[in-house]
């Protein structure tokens, strides 16, 4: 997908976090053009679901590989089964990531660290195992779900946009350090609001979960864009109407972003329903809140 010859053929694809949200809509969008798939998350019963699903949308070939991407060697092994399997990897999306809400103070430390590292160190994990594949071959492209928070920041969320601020630059690093092989790519896409389970499912330490703030995205939405960047590789896209809007203010004009930011994020991204302290699903799967949408509005 990325123009080579050998690319004409559906891709083979490794997708992380497929078991829910971006990750689950994206490789439902490559079993409709009869890709071969990999399918890797932390729980065996989502992701089943999800191989299900794309076997029925015209998957080509269907795996599913249950890892943490925290864990290197797991990682390391499911990019080895890919290749076995498939003869070789064209393509890996990983989009596998936890969310915390709260305060910096009041955020457990097991918590942050569990969350930054999921985008952090999941992050090189991957593009430890996929990208000698990648150049071996000649091509391939490694794509990384980012987020709009990559970029900003906002109070109760300072735990996901370390993970993503970081994320982000490795991101960078891994572009400049593919430029000698051409027909390898990095590329990152950056959504905004998406009506995924990643919010009600997030640990949250501010009083009430989180929700996706308006305009919010669907997950089909923001795998297209995905799929978008293998046919036209770019270093980075936004999923997100007024992310670029967003950005410019967090940018140019940071002391009005920083007055309105707080009172439009706590009407904005915060849920009505009260709810305790909760590490969500930081640490383990939760098979019963999953699946490719959440409960809101998208388009």
């Amino acid at each position: 997908m990325t123009g080579t010859a050998e690319q004409a053929a559906p891709p083979s694809v490794l997708v992380t976090g497929a078991s829910s949200g971006i990750g689950r809509a994206t490789a439902l969008r490559f079993a409709r053009r009869g890709s071969a798939l990999l399918l890797v998350a932390r729980g065996r019963e989502s992701l089943e679901e999800t191989a299900r699903e794309a076997r029925e949308a015209g998957a080509g070939e269907v795996l599913v590989c249950p890892a943490d991407v925290k864990d290197a060697a797991a990682v390391e092994n499911a990019v080895r089964t890919a290749v076995a399997r498939f003869g070789r990897l064209d393509v890996v999306v990983h989009a596998a990531q936890v969310m915390a809400y709260g305060r910096l103070e009041d955020v457990p430390r097991e918590v942050f660290e569990a969350v930054v590292d999921t985008s952090l160190h999941g992050t090189a994990n991957v593009a430890r195992a996929a990208l000698p594949v990648l150049r071996r071959q000649g091509a391939g492209h490694l794509v990384v779900v980012n987020s709009l928070l990559g970029e900003i920041t906002a109070p109760l969320m300072g735990t996901y946009a370390a993970a993503k601020w970081g994320q982000l630059g490795l991101v960078r690093t891994l572009q400049q350090e593919v430029r000698d092989a051409p027909g390898v790519h990095v590329s990152a896409v950056a959504p905004g609001g998406v009506n995924t389970p990643i919010y009600s499912q997030g640990a949250t330490y501010a009083g009430h979960p989180g929700r996706p703030p308006f305009p919010v995205y669907s997950a089909d939405r923001v795998a297209r864009k995905v799929l978008g960047v293998l046919e036209r590789p770019r270093r980075l896209v936004h999923a997100g109407l007024v992310n670029p809007v967003i950005v410019a203010g967090f940018r140019l004009l940071p002391p009005v972003y920083d007055a309105l930011v707080g009172p439009l994020f706590r009407t904005l991204a915060l849920s009505g329903e009260r709810r305790g302290a909760s590490e969500g699903n930081v640490f383990r799967s939760q098979p019963e809140g999953n699946g490719t949408d959440g409960p809101w509005r998208s388009f």
